[in-house]
């Protein structure tokens, strides 16, 4: 099989997550950069990755990269692309387009450009005029970043947090996608306790729980390029077989969500039982304050209210006096995570952080402040 120079976009702050997680995949030939990593695989690397990327917001095929100061540059850059190796005669291809710093600006003039490009390279591959776009899709975007445009195809279709298990939403949802690197860069051992005081619909434990059993996070869900003829569905079965062969589902684990809100809860356990670990996760109701355990090492992560929204802001610094006293005085051993876009949080808390990294919820600026306790004894 070719080699395909493929992009796994992410969110900014989750690169290096990103990196980590092609690399545990075997695609270790890479290049990291803002919002996207590039490396190279063949087509089963399209359906492995889209199967278990955890952190990343899509797999996209790059088609080629040129710069592009004319319209005539960006059409015959276009065109010059072997769109005929992917696209079949009743392809489905819309435009999608950005431009940020380059003379080309206008996003529809060139997604206009791009299409004429790609029917024009199609006319000459199959010898026909006009095309019935009836089949499968493959959504072509045009990125030009200070006249460099970059051409690719997305073989994700729903964005991967799309996990299949999360139908219905609470209030400010944090997406799968997130929720999964924040486990990944707290560093937790499956064999320690893992909380989560302010759960709402359960995003952070069941991706913790995905995590630790080793369940591949797209085995619920399709993808566009299922539909894509150079892709053969061998390839899709034998990706979702060494999925399923890898899965650790007899592991014990002990995750904990709680919320003072019964409504989200009965969210929470409904995507518990989607995502087909109903059983892995406890759910209660319980406000965080009276947090108590009889596990000495545990680990505490969660996504609190940041008072965003006029008037609750003084609430959500209680919260977060409240919880620094709460590790302070009953959990002094435990390690604790806490994303927020509160500026003040560490003056809140009571101390500063062990480490803490930027990172976006959606379009809010956060920080993951990062509390590391003792390592339990060895015995």
């Amino acid at each position: 099989m070719a080699k395909i120079e493929l992009i796994a976009t992410a969110a900014f702050g989750l690169e290096a997550v990103v990196a980590a997680e092609l690399k545990e995949l075997g695609y270790k030939d890479q290049l990291v950069e803002n919002g996207r990593v590039t490396f190279y695989g063949d087509e089963a690397a399209i359906c492995r990755t889209n199967l278990w990327l955890r952190s990343a917001d899509r797999v996209l095929v790059k088609m080629g990269e040129f710069e592009a100061v004319t319209f005539d540059e960006l059409f015959e850059g276009t065109k010059a692309l072997p769109w005929s190796e992917w696209l079949p005669r009743d392809a489905a291809f819309p435009v999608t387009g950005k431009t940020v710093k380059s003379k080309l600006f206008s996003v529809p003039d060139c997604q206009a450009i791009v299409k004429k490009a790609v029917v024009e390279k199609m006319k000459q591959a199959y010898r026909q005029s006009w095309f019935p776009e009836s089949g499968a899709c493959f959504k072509i975007e045009v990125a030009i970043l200070k006249d460099r445009a970059t051409l690719t195809l997305d073989t994700s279709g729903a964005g991967l947090h799309k996990r299949g298990y999360r139908e219905l939403t609470a209030a400010a949802p944090l997406r799968e996608t997130l929720a999964a690197a924040l486990v990944r860069l707290s560093k937790w051992p499956p064999e320690r306790v893992l909380a989560d005081p302010f759960c709402g619909s359960g995003t952070i434990p069941i991706e913790a729980a995905m995590l630790a059993l080793n369940i591949a996070p797209g085995g619920k869900r399709s993808f566009s390029a299922e539909n894509w003829p150079r892709i053969p569905e061998r390839l899709w079965r034998l990706a979702r077989q060494e999925a399923e062969d890898l899965a650790c589902r007899e592991r014990k684990v002990r995750i904990l969500g709680t919320d003072i809100d019964e409504k989200v809860l009965r969210l929470a356990r409904h995507h518990a039982r989607k995502a087909g670990l109903e059983n892995m996760i406890h759910f209660q109701r319980m406000p965080f304050s009276a947090f108590r355990f009889r596990y000495k090492y545990g680990y505490l992560l969660c996504n609190p209210p940041y008072g965003e929204r006029l008037g609750e802001v003084r609430e959500a610094e209680n919260i977060y006096r409240e919880l620094g006293r709460l590790l302070l005085e009953h959990l002094p051993t435990w390690s604790c995570f806490v994303l927020t876009s509160h500026k003040g949080f560490e003056r809140l808390f009571g101390r500063p952080a062990t480490k803490k990294r930027k990172l976006y919820n959606g379009r809010i600026e956060c920080h993951y402040y990062q509390y590391f306790g003792p390592e339990p004894p060895t015995i």
